[in-house]
């Protein structure tokens, strides 16, 4: 089965095809790094500006690497939910215009369920059951991969997700957009031992995270050194923020892994690409002897390959759609369409 499969949920124009759920016949992104770099942050009516810009370009591209017409695909996919709903609606509303011109089936994807997917794509031999890190910009989860289509949420960030607290944190730091990248790349010259940050933790929910302590310890430690007129080691402040960050990740998977006795530990969404992310969930899982799986950095990102991989299954399950698919801005990873 082949499915094109759109990607706009924020300020990344992607699309691709996608044969049978794990085979990458083209994969096409048109950032809009640099021109919301200008702002510091992603601006909503510019991201979907250029969404409807875009979103034809990279769909002819898409079609034409993978050698395949419009009439060659099965279905046409699409992220639906979550995302800026702007966004969204550009991808949705495209994706129902090809979906009733060329007569194929309509398939909505949940963006998370697609970033975990992605591993499919670098990891032919992975299959549910396992449990998952799914951490983004604007999501933080634990969740159970019960199968290609069933997900229990275990864990999550009751504020801030670890995205949003790497680029707020490298705000406040001067550090440049995009501040998650920034910070990884400072944090490689730091002492991680240099700062002491709390450990914030939420009574009762010993597996659910909170970052906005965190990230105000950050901002109160630079306020108050710039009072004094001291200097702050940037270096050694991302390196300690960024060991915060991840140990509070790290550790509540773990305590999640030994509760529910997986073996099998698969990180996914943009900032499985911290490299002390990826460093420190090695070490732990390799301590343990539990299989770690990660997305290559090239599909960490938002991308329309891992859309069209997590369609294959849903198609599977006879997850279609109609007409009237509308955009979700929030949507538990858990719930349906």
């Amino acid at each position: 089965m082949k499915i094109l499969s759109l990607e706009s949920s924020c300020d990344e124009t992607a699309a691709a095809v996608i044969e049978d759920g794990r085979k990458i016949c083209s994969n096409v992104v048109n950032t809009q790094v640099a021109e919301h770099g200008l702002y510091g942050g992603v601006v909503p009516e510019i991201a979907s500006r250029r969404h409807t810009e875009n979103i034809v370009g990279v769909t002819e591209k898409a079609l034409a690497d993978a050698g395949v017409t419009l009439g060659d695909i099965d279905a046409v996919a699409v992220t639906a939910a979550p995302g800026l709903i702007g966004a969204l609606l550009v991808g949705v509303s495209f994706a129902k215009g090809l979906s009733f011109a060329a007569g194929k089936p309509l398939i909505p994807v949940h963006h998370l369920r697609s970033h975990i997917a992605a591993n499919y794509l670098a990891h032919p031999e992975l299959e549910p059951p396992f449990l998952c890190l799914v951490v983004s910009g604007g999501h933080s989860h634990i969740v159970s991969v019960d199968g290609y289509t069933q997900f229990r949420i275990l864990g999550r960030t009751r504020d801030d997700a670890a995205g949003e607290a790497f680029d707020k944190a490298a705000r406040a730091m001067g550090l440049p957009y995009p501040g998650g990248v920034s910070l990884d790349q400072e944090a490689a010259k730091g002492d991680p031992k240099a700062f002491r940050l709390p450990k914030p933790h939420v009574e009762g929910c010993p597996l659910d995270m909170s970052f906005s302590g965190l990230k105000t310890a950050v901002v109160n430690l630079l306020h108050n050194a710039e009072q004094r007129g001291e200097t702050v080691s940037i270096p050694d402040l991302c390196a300690s923020y960024q060991n915060a960050v991840c140990h509070a990740l790290v550790d509540r998977l773990m305590m999640a892994a030994e509760e529910g006795g997986y073996r099998t530990i698969v990180a996914a969404g943009g900032v499985s690409a911290n490299s002390g992310l990826r460093a420190l969930l090695d070490r732990e899982c390799k301590r343990r002897h539990l299989r770690l799986f990660v997305p290559p950095l090239s599909l960490c990102g938002d991308n329309g390959a891992m859309v069209g991989s997590q369609a294959y299954y849903e198609a599977l399950a006879g997850h279609f759609a109609g007409l009237d698919l509308n955009a979700a801005p929030s949507m538990a990873i858990d719930d349906e369409f």
